[in-house]
């Protein structure tokens, strides 16, 4: 199992519309808006990578509102 947080920026006054409809995405464990340089905070898993991947450009960037995203995988060391 593959695990990231994707950080999401999103058109002013957007976020809380984004997170919403992010958590509803089969593969999202949590979704939330948040404040700061980033507007929306989702934790996300996936069989592999290739499915991550998956997830986040076809699922994930597809919700409007959404202007850019930056995904961050889980490792442990």
């Amino acid at each position: 199992m593959v695990q990231a947080y994707i950080l999401i920026q999103t058109e002013v006054g957007k976020a809380a519309a984004v997170a919403k409809a992010i958590a509803e995405i089969a593969g999202v464990a949590q979704a939330e808006d948040v404040t700061g340089p980033y507007d929306v905070i989702v934790r996300a898993e996936a069989r592999n990578v290739d499915e991550l991947g998956k997830l986040v450009v076809a699922r994930i960037q597809s919700v409007e509102g959404i202007t850019r995203t930056l995904t961050c995988p889980v490792v442990h060391l």
